[in-house]
């Protein structure tokens, strides 16, 4: 399965297995076991780097089990394959985006005009304010 060009994925890594849905649809739901999960092994993955594993990680969020298995479950349909497909969908989401490297953000300081201008506006509004104050001659 191909992610994108830098990224390949073997379908034997990828583990589905079928489950009764829950939810409206009447005797369909109570036979045929349409929901899909997919499970794929992040962490003994040999196709993913370690950093893109981290990001995955954190993607992925309450989907990843403790042990660094990934678990989607598509439900959406009522079939197999179109659940099965969903699932896939979802998987090449996740990893698209845990293929982006998110930049740097380096800190900086502002400039000593930003500074002086900033000053001067708190100055000009303390002077406006005080104009509105009621005088205190007597």
């Amino acid at each position: 399965m191909e992610i994108n060009s830098s990224l390949k994925i073997q379908e034997s890594e990828l583990i589905f297995s079928f489950v009764r849905s829950s939810g409206p649809g009447g005797q369909n739901v109570n036979k045929v076991a349409t929901a899909a999960h997919l499970r794929f092994d992040v962490r003994n993955s040999p196709s993913l780097s370690v950093e893109m594993k981290e990001r995955l990680a954190r993607l992925a969020g309450t989907r990843m089990t403790h042990d660094g298995t990934l678990v989607i479950e598509a439900k959406r349909y009522r079939t197999q394959e179109q659940n099965r497909a969903d699932a896939l969908l979802r998987l090449t989401g996740l990893l698209e985006k845990a293929t982006i490297q998110p930049k740097i953000r380096h800190a900086t300081r502002p400039s000593l005009t930003a500074r002086i201008k900033r000053v001067a506006t708190k100055k000009k509004r303390g002077a406006l304010k005080k104009l509105r104050q009621p005088s205190s001659e007597k």
